[in-house]
């Protein structure tokens, strides 16, 4: 494998304890799972508490979503000269102190803003976690620790969501939120306590950050995950539809299956940090493959309850896709690693609105729940050919040496 530019060399201190490091950014990431995919469990509490109408509260998901997108890239770009350790916590503060003002939001608007307020650093701190993670183990290690990191996402949807909905309930949908302040403060402690100090990137600018946009790797890596990934968020957003009125189960069964999902993506995760590692960015053909066979098999299964469950966890194996393109733009970023890492998250998030957006307008058409495996399909071997392109690049590049 040959990297390029500056990818995050190895932190040599016998003082680092790369395990203890990587569970503490993993709990930011367990964190960030817990308040993305906890918000739309909670939704029907906050939409009743502020007498909002439901479809109009779903606009609040989406304000945070706006604010990963955006917040990615500015903060990257801005933050790229200082301490990885330092902006870290500086970001997780910034997430605690929105998610407080989040519990404490007394209408509409002010939900939204705070929503907004809170998803700014959600994919800064992916992106520099990450390579604060592959800073402290060897260079053929980097994809298992990235997955490692990413793991505290997965279990939060398999722990933290169905505690932070069941402390909704139990206390009010101000709770959940507070849930997270807590677990964000946490997260500052630790790496506080265990990340080693890391001496600021003084010849990092914005221009040099930039720099990435001019990279059309980088931009061909971020397209994989931007179309290939919809697919898998085009199922996971009706899933629990699907359920009820498909599959027709009791309500008490819709969140054993979404855990079942979670289960699937902690396996996937840990897989596709091996894969990453072993293979690069073929891993991620056979990763786009998987779950265009998985998805395909889903429209099949939508009648039965345990056939839908196998399903959906095969297809929760695929969530690990963004292991591999996250190591793979360690390597062709060059100098401009903080910006191009951020935008891996950015891009998941285009994933997670258009997804089910593609899927709900083929729904809207009568096709039924069960076709948004149709679409997955579709928006997975999109990915994948923008993959091919990405190998036929790397070749081209390879040959021209």
């Amino acid at each position: 494998m040959t990297v390029t530019g500056s990818a995050p060399k190895p932190i040599r201190s016998g003082t680092v304890r790369p395990g203890v490091v990587l569970f503490a950014l993993a709990m930011g990431s367990f964190a960030i799972g817990t308040t993305e995919f906890a918000t739309m469990s909670l939704l029907p509490y906050f939409s009743d508490d502020l007498s909002i109408d439901p479809s109009k509260a779903s606009h609040v998901i989406s304000a945070y979503a706006l604010g990963v997108v955006l917040g990615a890239p500015a903060i990257a770009v801005m933050g790229a000269r200082y301490s990885r350790k330092y902006l870290l916590i500086g970001l997780m503060l910034f997430f605690a102190i929105a998610h407080l003002l989040s519990a404490l939001a007394h209408d509409y608007v002010s939900l939204m803003a705070f929503r907004f307020l809170s998803g700014l650093p959600h994919g800064a701190y992916f992106g520099v976690a990450a390579l604060a993670g592959a800073a402290v183990v060897p260079q053929d290690k980097r994809g298992q620790a990235v997955a490692r990191i990413m793991l505290g996402l997965t279990i939060a949807t398999i722990i933290g969501v169905p505690a932070a909905n069941w402390i909704g309930q139990a206390v009010g949908w101000r709770s959940g939120f507070g849930l997270v302040t807590a677990l964000s403060v946490l997260t500052m402690i630790l790496i506080w306590r265990y990340a080693p100090h890391d001496a600021a990137q003084k010849d990092a600018t914005p221009l040099r950050e930039l720099d990435a946009l001019r990279n059309g790797r980088v931009w061909l890596i971020l397209g994989i995950g931007a179309i290939g990934f919809g697919g898998m968020f085009a199922v996971y957003t009706y899933v629990a539809s699907t359920l009820l009125y498909v599959t027709e189960v009791r309500d008490a069964f819709v969140p054993v299956v979404l855990a079942i999902f979670g289960a699937g993506m902690t396996a996937g995760t840990l897989a596709c940090g091996w894969l990453g590692d072993k293979f690069q960015l073929k891993a991620a053909g056979f990763v786009l493959l998987w779950s265009a066979a998985t998805l395909a098999l889903y429209p099949f299964t939508a009648h039965n309850v345990w056939l839908i469950s196998i399903v959906v966890f095969l297809i929760g194996g695929g969530g690990g896709l963004g292991i591999i393109l996250q190591t793979r733009l360690m390597d062709v970023a060059g100098e401009a690693q903080t910006l191009a890492a951020a935008l891996n998250h950015s891009a998941f998030n285009f994933a997670n609105a258009l997804g089910p957006f593609v899927a709900g307008l083929v729904i809207t058409r009568g096709y039924g729940y069960e076709s948004s495996g149709t679409v997955g399909v579709i928006l997975t071997l999109g990915g994948f050919a923008i993959w091919v392109m990405a190998m036929l690049e790397a070749r081209h590049r390879r040959a021209g040496k």
